[in-house]
Order: structure tokens, then sequence, then C-alpha cells
């Protein structure tokens, strides 16, 4: 077994080995054998087992599902992994089965996998895994941050009111937070980067994904559900830990962290991953918490889920349609292939492909009834000459004016101002409207909701969609919740009344009756909004 490139990348310029020789193999002729050896070899070690002899090698490889593979040849690939131009292997003489001297003269080699061929092979396997993951939407990794955040925010608590917290506890919570987050960010957007590609068709398998559509639309609706309700308790966990309680966690984890530093390197250490830790907070609660200058991701993920539940019925439509047999151009010439195949002469092939290419005459000349009566009688050819043929009469008004049709009058320009006028006018008549419906729900303060009195329709229906988004932010555990506009001049900020009795608000339609609540609807930008829950639930951990 002959292996060229062994020689090609032993070293740099400078006569040094090649940092990356154990990568070397990936180009060389026999990179799948030598890649079920690494494997092999990879297996062995995560038993612990210190040296493995070739034979033990080739038994492996007899049952990974692979290609057989002869003694010899494997014994070939260790050899060739061991040598230094590549460096995976490290290979020591095997005396353990001398039995007679003849046996001593043998070569017979052990072999154990370096410290750089383990790291490359690890890099390889995470290569792997990495490009054949799809990513999930993980509604359980929203539940685990609800309860890891709870279990953040008793430990703050209890730090303030001077109880003695667990500094191995509170570290270990903060770093399961971080894990649990991490995969669920990058779980998502490789979801979502799947599922692209899965609505634009590049590597959709037609027949699975038919079979699998009406799961994978319930699953994503799912998420968004979980993604509105938990995202919003995420929040208002979020809000919930002042920024002194933040900087007590971040503090607690960097001297956990510092503990195992080198000597003289404690504080460095401890300053940077106090920072770190204060970013990665940062970085959590932009992902979950919206504000007026910019939206959550959060948000946006849930946003972009939902928008791929109507693209995904788009696919599924237009593959019933592909299989009903839609027709297309393709079909069509192949059609007429064989209309034109099956025609006994060429004349008839002529007349066909006249008739499918509307290859008629000019019609700009307009031929006149005697021209086309003569060319009847005559009943040309297709080989007549055109002196043979009856003359072409043409019509006098193209010959006087150039022009067959008579041209009448340039159409006028229809003037829009007046319809612009109203147009502006209405716009101007519902911006008061809105303005005026916005000005009549503003509470001043805290008021139930029993209180509103009467509400006439367009500030009944504003009122109506601020309070549906404040319940759904709310859900049914909390007991407060806080939403913006979409434009962020509102801020509503809801309190369940216990043992509050049925309210009544009345409209010219009807009347809307239900739990009675607390609510504050005020102006963003006249006071601060309160640290309570968000119902736009958004950045990622740095």
């Amino acid at each position: 077994m002959t292996d060229p490139s062994v020689e090609t990348a032993s070293a740099g310029t400078d006569g040094a080995p090649d940092a990356y020789g154990p990568f070397a193999y990936l180009s060389a002729p026999n990179v799948w054998l030598y890649r079920r050896v690494m494997r092999a070899l990879m297996a062995e070690k995560e038993r612990f087992t210190v040296h493995v002899r070739p034979e033990e090698v080739s038994a492996v490889l007899r049952t990974d599902g692979g290609e057989p593979v002869e003694d010899g040849t494997v014994g070939e690939a260790l050899e060739r992994l061991a040598q230094p131009a590549w460096g995976n292997l490290l290979a020591f003489p095997d005396s353990s089965r001398v039995t007679a001297l003849e046996d001593f003269y043998r070569r017979r080699m052990l072999y154990q996998m370096s410290r750089e061929g383990e790291a490359a092979e690890r890099a390889l396997a995470q290569y792997d895994a990495a490009l054949g993951t799809r990513g999930a939407l993980q509604s359980v990794a929203l539940e685990d941050i609800v309860v890891l955040l709870t279990n953040l925010r008793d430990t703050v608590a209890a730090h303030t009111a001077g109880d003695a917290v667990d500094p191995a506890l509170t570290h270990q919570t903060l770093r399961s937070l971080r894990d649990r987050f991490v995969e669920l960010a990058e779980n998502a957007v490789a979801f979502m980067g799947s599922m692209q590609r899965t609505i634009d068709l590049h590597d959709a398998d037609v027949e699975a994904f038919l079979a699998y559509k009406e799961q994978l639309i319930e699953y994503l609706e799912r998420f968004i559900n979980d993604l509105l309700t938990r995202g919003a308790a995420i929040a208002d966990l979020l809000t919930s830990i002042p920024d002194d309680g933040v900087e007590f966690l971040a503090a607690t984890a960097a001297e956990r962290e510092a503990a195992d530093a080198a000597p003289g390197e404690a504080d460095s250490a401890r300053a940077r991953v106090r920072e770190t830790w204060l970013r990665q907070w940062s970085g959590l609660t932009e992902w979950f918490v919206s504000t007026p200058a910019r939206e959550s991701e959060a948000k946006l993920l849930r946003a972009r889920a939902r928008a791929a539940i109507p693209a995904l019925l788009a696919v599924v439509r237009a593959l019933h349609e592909k299989a009903g047999g839609r027709t297309d151009r393709t079909q069509d010439f192949l059609t007429l292939a064989r209309w034109f195949a099956t025609l006994p002469t060429d004349a008839d092939r002529h007349r066909l492909w006249r008739s499918a290419f509307a290859l008629a005459p000019v019609r700009h000349l307009s031929v006149t009834a005697a021209t086309e009566d003569a060319w009847a009688v005559a009943e040309l050819g297709n080989t007549t000459p055109w002196e043979l043929a009856p003359p072409l009469e043409i019509s006098p008004q193209l010959r006087r004016s150039g022009s067959y049709e008579r041209r009448g009058k340039a159409v006028r320009v229809t003037d829009r101002t007046e319809a612009k006028r109203l147009l502006a006018e209405r716009a101007r008549h519902e911006a008061e409207q809105t303005a005026a419906a916005r000005r009549r729900i503003l509470t001043d303060g805290p008021r139930p909701l029993s209180a509103f009195g009467e509400l006439d329709p367009a500030a009944f229906r504003l009122f109506l969609g601020l309070l549906g988004d404040a319940l759904a932010a709310m859900g049914p555990q909390a007991t407060t919740a806080q939403v913006h506009t979409s434009d962020g001049e509102l801020t509503v900020t809801l309190t369940r009344i216990p043992g509050a009795g049925t309210m009544v608000l009345t409209t010219p339609d009807g009347e809307l009756s239900g739990p009675d609540h607390l609510v504050d609807i005020a102006s963003a930008v006249d006071r601060p909004e309160p640290g309570l829950a968000h119902v736009e639930p958004v950045g990622a951990f740095a």
C-alpha cells in the first residue's frame, strides 16, 4: 500500500514538524481506511485501553459495518499513522508475547493515540456531529430556564435578606442556565435554517416531507405557544432580579472559577470571569426582553416560526399540483414531439408546425377577402413559387396612410387631485380617531376594569387589543404583566385582583364581561416603566 502524501506532508518551510500533521491523512488516497482505524482506536481509548495491537484493530474493523480489510493492510495503515510526518499514533515494541528467539527478532508493535492525534479525532467527530444535526425547537429548554431563573431569583432574595447562600450551588445553577440557553439558541438557529432549506426544496425529500408535514406544523404551533407563554415568564424573572443581584451572581461565579487559577493570576482571572458572566447575563436578557428601541430575539424567532407555517402549506400545495400532472413548457414540447413523430407526411408536419408556433401570414398587411378566395380556389401547395400564386391585394387605406387602423384622439390623463384629497382627509380623520381613543383609555393611575364605564367602538377596539396582549403575557400563574403597543407609545400594566367579582364593559355594540382586574394604561414617554414582565420576550450569550 503506497502513500505518496506521507513524504509531502512532513514539515513546513523551516524544517519544523507541521502542527496540523494529524489532519494530513484526510487528503491521502486511503482516507476512509485511516478514518476507520482512527475511530477504532478512539473507541478503545474511551474504554480506557492503553495500548492496542494490530489484530485487535482488525477485529474492530470486521464489526464496524465497513468493507473487509486484510490484516496486513491494517498493519500498514497503523505504521503510516504512527510516522512522524503525521503523528496520529505512538508505536512501542511489543515484547510481552516473546516466547522464542525468532519471536524477539520479528517486528511486533503496540499502538497508542498521541495527544495530537486524539485532538484531531475529537475535532473531526465534532465536525461530523455539527453537520449531521438538524437542530430542534426546544420547549423543554424554556421550562428548564424558568426553573433555573426561579432558583437564582430566590438565591438573590436570600442574599439580600442576609441569609447564607451556597456558592457551589449558585455557580452550578448559573452554569446550567448558560449551557441550557446556549443549547436552545444554537438548536433554534439550526432548525430554522434546515426549515428554510426544506421550504425552498433544496434538499427536501418530497415523499418524506409530505409524510410528516402535519407533525411538523403541529410541532411549530406548539413551540410558538410555549415561547409566547414561557418567554413572558422568563422576561418577568429576568426583570425581577435587580442589578446588584446580578453583580452578586457574577461575583460568586468569578470567585469559584478563579480558585483554580495559577498562582499570581487569581485577581486578573476573577475580574475577567466576572466581566464574562455579566456580558452573558446581558445577552440572555436581550434575547427575551424587548425594548421600544428593538425587538427581542425570542420575538423574531416566534415570527419566523409563525411565518414558516403558511410557507410549508404553500410547498405542500405546489407538490400536490406537481404530482397531479400540472403541465409546463417541457411537457408541451414532449407532447408536440410525439405528434410530429406520428404524422404520416411532411405536409402534415408543416401544417402542425404553423399551427403550433403561429406561423401565419404577416397580420399587419390585412389580406382582403378577394385574395383569400383566390388562394382557396388555387389550392396552393408548399412549393408554389410566388410568381405563380395569385397576387396579394392590399387595402387602399394602408397604401395611403401607411397604417390600416384608423387612429382616434389620445386618451386624456385623468385628474386624480380630488381622489387624493379624499384619501388624505380620510387618513387624517382615522388618525384623529385613534388619538382620541388613546386619550379615552388613559387611566392616570391604576383603576379596576369595572370603572371604565361605556367605551365608544374605536376606544373599545384599542382597549380590547391591549387587554388581550396583557392577559396572554400574564398566563395562568403570574399575578401581573406589562405590555407595550407596537409603536411604544402606550404601556399597559395589568394586575390580578384576588377574589374579584365580575366586571361589565358597555359599548354601543354590546357588553363584555369577565373577571375584574386592576389596569394602568399610561403613555410610555410620560413616565418610566416599572420592572415587570414584558409580553414581547430579545441577544444571546456573548
